[in-house]
């Protein structure tokens, strides 16, 4: 409510609704009289769904699939913008798995209404981009709280490297891929160039009026279960197509068959609910092949099946 209270000017054209993306009634209730949905909820931090598997499938792959029902179910829901992230390529840990699966289901929902093999007008789009400057769980919140109190300010690895762009950027690209799409494209933003964690705090410090390693200390924590050192390069020649737009690409991927798609999220689904976990991570893997975990208890489920 406190977003509620920061938007009160427009309260004649707003709602706000109290729900979860995992109740598929609440969301078709949400989405009376609504033309555009983006679909932002997600569980994002990757340690918590390394350690939480079955929740991350129930928020990133479950609620996806009902923002999808309740959007085709309403009348007036025009398009679904989906945000993905970075790593749902070539995962290395459950949340960048669950959000390509995620991807999975919408797009080949997407294409199975193009098709004719489902009823339903709403069309369908998904964005990838990286990690949003100053968004909940953003190292910068995180690591300006640290140097107010007079440090350590944590680092997991000197060497780790993000790709970063601002809200109001974020914001622009997800609204312009909306408009320009057709439906069914996976849209891959420009990230621009790669930053480097430990330079980013030691910036932070400087600006804050102090000196790394002497007044602030910058202590390296290890990489934590799923957590690769450099994330993948979203737009380039070999993984995407071009636009129209400078800054937005069109990712190459494999179309999977929504019957497919559609049986491997209600098995997910169950076993969730069951907390079978080690079954989920191994459907997880056969579904995306190139899910190959690090630093993760799951490592030993690609000895087996490579």
């Amino acid at each position: 409510w406190m977003m509620a209270n920061e938007f009160k000017e427009y309260q004649d054209k707003l709602r706000f609704f109290i729900g979860d993306v995992r109740d598929l009634a609440r969301m078709k209730r949400a989405f009376v009289g609504v033309d555009y949905v983006i679909h932002a909820a997600a569980m994002k931090q990757v340690p918590a769904c390394e350690y939480n598997p079955n929740e991350a499938i129930k928020t990133n792959i479950e609620g996806a699939q009902n923002v999808i029902e309740a959007a085709l179910d309403s009348e007036t829901v025009k398009r679904v913008v989906a945000l993905s992230t970075d790593k749902a390529v070539n995962p290395t840990n459950i949340m960048g798995c669950t959000k390509r699966l995620a991807e999975i289901y919408v797009q080949s929902m997407g294409l199975a209404i193009e098709q004719g093999n489902k009823a339903g007008k709403t069309r369908f789009v998904t964005t990838r981009f990286g990690n949003v400057l100053g968004s909940n769980g953003s190292v910068i919140p995180r690591f300006r709280e640290q140097i107010a109190k007079g440090g350590p300010v944590t680092v997991t690895h000197p060497e780790i490297t993000r790709f970063f762009m601002t809200i109001p950027e974020a914001c622009r690209l997800v609204m312009e891929a909306a408009t320009m799409s057709v439906g069914n494209q996976i849209f891959v933003f420009d990230m621009g160039n790669s930053v480097k964690i430990d330079d980013l705090a030691r910036r932070m410090i400087e600006l804050a009026g102090y000196s790394p390693d002497t007044d602030i200390k910058i202590v390296y924590t290890g990489l934590r279960p799923g957590e690769k050192l450099y994330e993948e390069v979203l737009a380039n020649d070999e993984n995407t197509l071009p636009t129209d737009h400078s800054r937005i690409r069109i990712a190459k991927v494999r179309e999977y068959d929504y019957q497919e798609a559609k049986k491997m999220v209600d098995d997910l689904e169950i076993m969730s609910k069951r907390v079978e976990i080690f079954d989920m991570v191994r459907l997880m893997k056969q579904v995306v092949p190139e899910f190959i975990s690090k630093n993760s208890r799951y490592e030993e489920f690609d000895k087996l099946m490579h």
